[in-house]
């Protein structure tokens, strides 16, 4: 009886080593794609309107599901043509048209390398020298 009492004993100490090794080791995340950087940056009064959006992400993105827009105060979207994402997949970029002095708000979706889809928005000001 004493045998199996420490043979139990054994196999639970075994088990909890086990189980604390298991839990320590780091196990890789799930990604999913944020912006590091904008250009222009949020809440930025800009005093001459820019050319492109461009949002630098901190993981990779896939070329096919990104969207990236500009829209002025009626709604419209102000980009030209599709939004462009950089070979690595960490640059989403959009091309405008001329800005007139006011707010916009830049909205983006994308679908990370992993499938996780994160989207957002942000507000920029043109202040003057607009056309």
């Amino acid at each position: 009886m004493k045998r199996s009492k420490m043979c139990i004993s054994k196999m639970c100490i075994s088990a909890a080593a086990l189980l604390a090794i298991a839990v320590s080791i780091p196990m890789p995340a799930s990604a999913h794609s944020f912006p590091e950087e904008e250009s222009p940056k949020a809440g930025q009064k800009l005093g001459a309107p820019p050319s492109e959006v461009t949002i630098k992400f901190d993981a990779p993105i896939e070329k096919l599901f990104a969207k990236l827009e500009v829209t002025g105060a009626d709604g419209q979207n102000l980009a030209v043509g599709p939004p462009q994402v950089s070979d690595d997949g960490i640059l989403l970029s959009i091309k405008l048209g001329a800005l007139k002095p006011g707010d916009y708000t830049v909205k983006w979706a994308v679908v990370c390398i992993d499938t996780h889809h994160t989207n957002g928005s942000y507000t920029f000001t043109v202040a003057s020298g607009g056309s």
